[in-house]
């Protein structure tokens, strides 16, 4: 399997800012760059999600998931509000649920739909409100998304383990034997 495509590595470390499964000092660490609207993101989440569930068995210790936004406005003109709504959502402890919800539903991510995705998740739909109309959250998805660039990302999905882009397209089984041969080494 074939590092990545331009040797780009990664310019912003993991840490506690970042939307985080597993623990930062994992032997494999896992980070996507990622557009709520873009087919291509939601796809390449779905396969991580997939090689989690089947490395189960493995310790807490040894795989990290980090979620990034990197929404691209200009061909997907709902993936920032959703990205915004990730954020609202994460305030109140729902961040993992909402990611969940805007990629199944990552065809309808107009403010209505933001709201009812909101509302079924039990959110405090007046404090999800007023953080969207504030724009609380733009500054750190634009972190998010300078930090990407700093990395040489420069579309949805980009992918990272152990702090080295991989482009090429992933099986199942090739991620998995990836993450398994990466356990040994140190991010």
């Amino acid at each position: 399997m074939a590092s990545d495509c331009e040797h780009h590595s990664l310019f912003a470390p993991p840490s506690v800012q970042d939307h985080i499964q597993g623990v930062l000092s994992a032997s494999v660490v896992l980070i996507l760059y990622g557009d709520y609207e873009c087919f291509q993101s939601a796809k390449t989440y779905r396969l991580i999600k997939a090689a989690q569930q089947q490395l189960s068995p493995f310790e807490e210790n040894d795989v990290c998931f980090i979620f990034r936004h990197f929404p691209q406005i200009q061909i997907h003109p709902q993936a920032q509000r959703a990205a915004e709504a990730a954020e609202a959502a994460a305030v109140q402890g729902q961040f993992w649920q909402m990611h969940e919800m805007l990629f199944i539903h990552q065809q309808a991510l107009e403010n209505g739909y933001l709201v009812e995705y909101a509302n079924r998740l039990g959110l405090d739909i007046s404090r999800f409100l007023q953080d969207l109309s504030k724009g609380a959250y733009v500054d750190h998805i634009i972190e998010d998304i300078q930090g990407g660039y700093r990395s040489g990302v420069e579309a949805a999905p980009a992918f990272f383990v152990n702090g080295i882009r991989y482009c090429e397209r992933w099986t199942i089984e090739q991620l998995i034997a990836a993450l398994v041969a990466a356990t040994n080494q140190r991010f």
